[in-house]
């Protein structure tokens, strides 16, 4: 069943259909800071406390979802954050679209679907494909943040980063159940509630590592990207 969709008027929120091709996406905001993005914001837990936490930081924060884009422009309004821009899009449409070499100081994904049968495991978000494109967006030294509490994506990303050359673990070892000051989402405190892990990683991109724009794998449509089109 189709779900309503909810008119979102906030200034919050930036219609990217409606932006011209190759936007930069930095003049969003009234002061020209570093850019981050989060991908899947959900009903904005996570980006509501670190835009807080960095307000020399402008963030991006995107999901497919037309609800949980609404219910995250509600709380950054209710919060008075000017350093946050919500918008309904696949992460790589937006990119492929409005992406630059070097534009991003931070990535962060928290809890993407995981597609947990393994028939269709092709189909997550954070593959080769995607964390190679991602060097490209990074700046250099430029972190990368990737959550989630399925053991076995959290294995297939960390052993997919190990055979990258452009990444630096920023860990002990591959990833750790608690990172200090990684504010919560609603599914971590959830996840936490019930007693369950939550893995976290955080790599850095290499200062001396060159991804030439020729070099970018070719952005394939994926699932959730097609069903983003479909429904815009």
């Amino acid at each position: 069943m189709t779900q309503r969709k909810i008119e979102i008027t906030s200034p919050t929120f930036i219609d990217a259909w409606k932006l011209p091709t190759q936007q930069n996406l930095a003049l969003l905001f009234p002061t020209q800071q570093p850019l981050a993005l989060e991908i899947g914001c959900g009903i904005g837990d996570f980006i509501i406390q670190r835009a807080a936490q960095q307000p020399h930081i402008n963030f991006i924060a995107i999901d497919i979802y037309n609800k949980g884009c609404y219910k995250t422009c509600r709380r950054i309004d209710t919060s008075a954050l000017t350093n946050v821009r919500v918008m309904r899009m696949e992460a790589r449409y937006l990119l492929s679209q409005f992406g630059h070499a070097d534009m991003l100081s931070a990535i962060y994904i928290n809890c993407p679907d995981p597609w947990p049968k393994k028939r269709h495991r092709s189909r997550r978000l954070v593959s080769h494909t995607f964390l190679t494109q991602m060097l490209y967006y990074l700046k250099p030294q430029g972190d990368l943040y990737f959550v989630t509490d399925v053991e076995n994506y959290a294995q297939q990303v960390a052993e997919t980063l190990s055979t990258l050359d452009g990444y630096t673990n920023q860990l002990d070892c591959c990833y750790t159940n608690q990172l200090n000051d990684y504010p919560q989402s609603k599914y971590m405190r959830r996840f936490a509630k019930q007693g369950l892990p939550v893995y976290f990683q955080h790599h850095r991109r290499d200062a001396q590592f060159t991804l030439h724009a020729h070099m970018l794998p070719a952005t394939t449509m994926g699932f959730r990207n097609r069903h983003t089109l479909e429904v815009k």
